[in-house]
């Protein structure tokens, strides 16, 4: 634990925009979407609440209250918050249809979850991945009897792919990135993330004073793209110099939805490099920072990593003042959803603690 006193953040950003309103929040993603996603899902076979663990040794190195760990690696057999969005939105179009084909470009997760769905409603389905993307993902995709192409490129060329090829053969295309023309769909998939929030709500009756929320193209909402827009105050794309081993974050621009969210809602951004990812899924498993072993893959680690660097910054521990009053939320958001991956990790990581 003493190692982790050296751990450090890339950038740092204060949201010079930041002001919060509820409603306005609510005017993106509506009461109803989330009530109906919460009411559809919560029947579904095989549903039960994530466990909402304490990361409590970690809570005492740091001299915080709490740190509660949501964790998603429990999420129905998917292993993801990702099984909550894709899924609900694929029943949601399909309206009962049996004729139908269901596509989705995917860094893993996402797709995993639209081909389950898909696969549930006995539907076709088309996924396209970027060469990014691991064999272990693909083949956990192809389980559910999707059809997988991969496709030369990053994410941003599967997705093109797979929006050239749903045209052409009129596909029904269950994306979690919205723009100006595509926004139904995306609010579907939120709207299944924010379960994860109405079960912590029931789970502890602390007030929850911090999130720390890792963001890919912001769907749940610690990708620089994030920061460079609010920085720039409007949605910016970054050029990717080298693909993070967080494939879910590695992610050059934001959706709209979450942007009109985040840009107003966020008090700070933070950015990590992936220099102690693999020290952290070893310390989740070896329980460094719990009474429990937890199962937590690449993206479950960045709200970690930003925490303990914001506090070995004892300027920034002041800005955000986190202190002995804290009450933390981070979002252990996979499992080991890529268990090649995960092995792999692992090894890394206890060769380093």
């Amino acid at each position: 634990m003493k190692k982790i006193s050296s751990w450090k953040y890339s950038n740092f950003l204060n949201n010079t925009q930041y002001n919060f309103s509820r409603s306005k929040v609510l005017s993106y993603l509506s009461k109803d979407y989330i009530d109906a996603a919460y009411k559809k899902i919560s029947s579904w076979k095989g549903y039960s609440k994530t466990p909402l663990l304490k990361l409590n040794k970690l809570k005492k190195e740091l001299l915080l209250k709490n740190i509660f760990y949501k964790d998603e690696s429990k999420r129905f057999h998917l292993k993801s918050f990702k099984a909550l969005g894709g899924a609900y939105a694929v029943e949601k179009i399909s309206k009962g249809k049996k004729n139908i084909i269901i596509s989705s470009a995917t860094a893993g997760n996402h797709g995993r979850s639209v081909a389950w769905g898909a696969q549930r409603l006995g539907l076709e389905c088309r996924i396209f991945v970027s060469q990014f993307v691991s064999e272990t993902r693909v083949k956990e995709i192809e389980k559910f009897g999707a059809i997988v192409t991969r496709v030369k490129g990053d994410y941003e060329s599967s997705l093109k792919e797979c929006i050239k090829q749903t045209k052409k053969n009129n596909w029904h295309i269950v994306q979690d990135v919205s723009t100006k023309h595509y926004k139904y769909i995306p609010k579907l998939t939120m709207a299944g993330y924010s379960i994860m929030i109405k079960e912590i709500s029931k789970q502890t009756n602390q007030y929850i004073t911090h999130v720390f929320l890792q963001a890919g193209v912001g769907g749940m909402a610690e990708a620089a793209c994030v920061l460079k827009s609010i920085e720039a105050k409007k949605m910016k794309k970054i050029k990717i110099k080298k693909e993070s081993i967080m494939g879910g974050m590695s992610c050059n621009e934001m959706s709209l939805v979450p942007w009109n969210i985040l840009n107003k809602t966020t008090n700070h951004c933070i950015t990590i490099d992936d220099s102690k990812v693999s020290n952290t899924v070893a310390m989740l498993a070896k329980a460094k920072f719990s009474n429990k072993k937890i199962v937590g893959g690449e993206c479950a680690t960045p709200g970690i990593i930003s925490l303990i660097a914001a506090c070995n910054d004892e300027k920034i521990k002041k800005l955000l003042e986190l202190n002995d009053k804290s009450n933390v939320l981070v979002m252990g958001c996979e499992g080991n959803a890529d268990a090649t991956l995960y092995n792999k990790l692992l090894s890394q990581g206890l060769k380093k603690i």
